[in-house]
């Protein structure tokens, strides 16, 4: 698709709210919504994606767009069911199954993993379940309850944010961490493909494996910086 546009700009909308106009034309969702969002930030940066694009439109280049776009078009209507999917990378966390005790690989995630799981405990006043292996071990219904009341808490662009970031980390515990303000969106990341880079240190890099990677850690910092700046 062909440029069609000149200038993307930030415009208030009602409510204290923002949106971005192409040439002064307000930016709709792919559902055809008006595409408003919360912050003046989100929607700067909105805005800079459609100013980045070049004669030739490239439909990957708006990673902001998409997320806005998930948020008003799909989960804003049905957020409780969005909540209740995202429990289910509560239930078999990645963070919480390890490697058997014997094995170097387990001292590796005991030092970068049990930090991560200890801070989510504290933060949310919950206890998990670890275990050595892959059969599923349940997590405490209290656990899973709070998880509940914590992604019940928010709104449909923390959600968006969350449902991209908990399948990019097989983890809930990395993606609510992403979200808090003080997040470090590459060391998180690395620490839930910890698995993986042990193996890459292991065997070697192959390069589709590592353009992939680089794929999916550029799409978690932008569903990190999303919940941020919403």
């Amino acid at each position: 698709m062909k440029r069609f546009w000149h200038e993307a700009a930030v415009i208030a909308a009602e409510g204290g709210d923002w949106q971005v106009a192409l040439d002064g034309r307000p930016v709709r969702t792919q559902g055809g919504s008006a595409q408003i969002v919360p912050s003046r930030m989100l929607a700067q940066d909105l805005a800079a994606e459609w100013q980045a694009q070049g004669d030739e439109v490239d439909p990957g280049a708006f990673p902001l767009r998409d997320l806005a776009d998930l948020a008003i078009d799909h989960i804003r209507a049905a957020p409780a069911a969005q909540a209740d999917a995202l429990l289910r990378y509560g239930e078999t966390d990645t963070l919480l199954y390890r490697a058997d005790p014997d094995e170097p690989l387990y001292r590796r995630q005991i030092e970068e993993w049990e930090p991560l799981v200890q801070a989510a405990e504290a933060r949310h006043a919950i206890t998990f379940e670890r275990t050595s292996g892959i059969i599923h071990r349940p997590q405490p219904p209290a656990t899973i309850a709070a998880l509940r009341e914590v992604l019940g808490r928010a709104d449909e662009f923390t959600l968006a944010a969350v449902a991209t970031l908990a399948p990019l980390a097989a983890s809930l515990i990395v993606a609510l961490a992403a979200i808090e303000t003080d997040a470090e969106p590459d060391a998180l990341f690395a620490a839930a493909n910890l698995e993986e880079d042990w193996q890459t240190e292991l065997w070697g890099a192959d390069a589709e494996a590592t353009r992939v990677r680089q794929l999916r850690q550029q799409a978690f910092a932008a569903a990190a910086r999303f919940a941020r700046i919403s």
